[in-house]
C-alpha cells in the first residue's frame, strides 16, 4: 500500500456484500445499497488538527462500520479505497 493518509484520516477498503436475502431473495446491482462496512488499510499519524491533539484510535486491519456517504472514493492499482476522516467511522466491529 503507498497510498499514506494524513492527519486523522484513514483509507478504508469497502466489504463485498452478500447478493442474496437472509430469504432467498436474489439482489441486482441496482437494489444493492452501498455498503458500511470496512476494513482499515491504512491510518493516519493524528497529532494537531484544526488546533486539536488528535489521538488515533484505529489500527490497520480493523473492521469498521463507516458513516454512508463519508468520504472520498479513489482507485488505486484497480482497487476502490475510500480516504475519510477517524470521526467519520462509526464503531469498530469484533
Amino acid at each position: 500500500m503507498n497510498i499514506k493518509p494524513l492527519g486523522d484520516r484513514v483509507v478504508i477498503k469497502m466489504v463485498e456484500v452478500e447478493e442474496t436475502t437472509k430469504s432467498g431473495i436474489i439482489l441486482t446491482s441496482g437494489a444493492k445499497e452501498k455498503p458500511q462496512m470496512a476494513e482499515i488499510v491504512a491510518v493516519g499519524p493524528g497529532g494537531m488538527v484544526d488546533g486539536k491533539e488528535v489521538k488515533m484510535e484505529l489500527k490497520v486491519g480493523d473492521k469498521v462500520i463507516t458513516s454512508k456517504y463519508a468520504g472520498t472514493e479513489i482507485k488505486f492499482d484497480d482497487v476502490e479505497y475510500t480516504i475519510l476522516k477517524q470521526s467519520d467511522v462509526l464503531a469498530i466491529v469484533e
